[in-house]
């Protein structure tokens, strides 16, 4: 009797681990709110936005592969993965010398810019696939390119307001292009270098003031006090001007309002890539009235920048723990006595 008992003891907890199993197996896999998906025997399905997809298991890895955004090629440059690209929209925004290289070498090719599509030229490439940020005025020519058979996959990374939500699209990418192992390798490195850093920003004795951005004409369009800016500045142990506003967009104001609100600051960050204060300056003289501007640090994006590229937009969008890094940098430099900037470069 009481083996029977064990018996069934053993049947029901194998059973239990086999649906459990199961059940684990078929649970989405959740980046954000935005962007999920799970791995099933025949197909993969993602969930991006409003968008959802089911790939079959034979269209994946994919090999040939068009961006139409310099942000995204941040991530297939992590991976290694720049052999897979066959096109590129707007390739002078493009920072990587590998991409550039293969550009030149006419292994990638230029498929036109946000402005105009070359639509026969990217059909003619036969990609597996294109990513890119869902733009509603070009809704015609993503359904040209379905109705040929071409893959077009919609993500929002740029909307994500959360720095290690936005570098863990790399998981995403390494699903579809066979380099799962290797994304997960780089996140996890990613994720641990950023929560560290961001512990020993809390050691610091000072909690700094800080303003971001800058204006362009009459209108200052500051970060949101949940924007992704807003959160690297939070993370870097700082107090951001705007931290008690909720939007997850650019708040606009007038100089004067700036102003009011600037007495305290301490620092000013992503300035624009502007090379000087003087040229700053030229632009606008009203920077002249600000007292961070007269004594205090103003840094731009411009550490890493050529002609029209800049990897703060591209590299940067991956490795959020070298973004934190700067920030922490600039506002507790005695934390990171040997460290140098990376993406941000004072003003002098």
């Amino acid at each position: 009797m009481k083996l029977k008992i064990l018996l069934l003891i053993a049947f029901w907890t194998l059973i239990s681990c086999k649906r459990e199993q199961k059940i684990s197996s078929s649970d989405w896999a959740s980046i954000s709110g935005r962007l999920e998906y799970k791995e099933e025997t025949d197909v993969f399905k993602l969930k991006s936005g409003n968008f959802t997809y089911d790939f079959k298991a034979d269209q994946l890895p994919f090999k040939k592969v068009i961006i139409l955004n310099a942000s995204m090629i941040g991530y297939i440059s992590e991976l290694g993965l720049e052999n897979t690209l066959v096109g590129v929209s707007s390739p002078e925004y493009i920072y990587s010398d590998k991409v550039k290289q293969l550009i030149a070498e006419g292994k990638i090719q230029n498929i036109g810019s946000d402005q105009k599509y070359n639509v026969e030229k990217i059909i003619s490439l036969h990609p597996d696939v294109i990513f890119t940020n869902y733009i509603a005025s070009f809704e015609n020519t993503y359904q040209l390119l379905k109705n040929n058979g071409v893959q077009v996959v919609f993500l929002d990374e740029y909307l994500e307001q959360k720095p290690l939500e936005r570098s863990a699209y790399l998981k995403l990418f390494g699903e579809l292009l066979g380099k799962n192992k290797e994304a997960d390798a780089h996140y996890q490195e990613i994720e641990k270098n950023y929560n560290e850093l961001k512990k020993l920003a809390l050691t610091a004795k000072d909690k700094p003031v800080v303003l971001a951005n800058e204006m362009y004409g009459d209108i200052w369009y500051l970060p949101g006090g949940k924007t992704y800016m807003a959160n690297y500045i939070s993370d870097a142990n700082a107090d951001y001007i705007l931290e008690d506003n909720k939007e997850e967009k650019s708040v606009t104001m007038s100089f004067e309002e700036v102003y009011a609100k600037s007495q305290k600051v301490n620092y000013w960050v992503n300035a624009g890539n502007h090379i000087s204060k003087k040229e700053m300056l030229n632009i606008n003289p009203l920077y002249g009235k600000l007292e961070v501007f007269r004594t205090g640090m103003v840094y731009g994006i411009g550490g890493r920048e050529k002609g029209k590229s800049n990897d703060f937009f591209e590299s940067g969008v991956v490795r959020s723990d070298w973004v934190l890094k700067d920030y922490i940098k600039i506002f507790h430099p005695e934390l990171l006595p040997d460290d140098q900037l990376t993406y941000m470069k004072e003003l002098q």
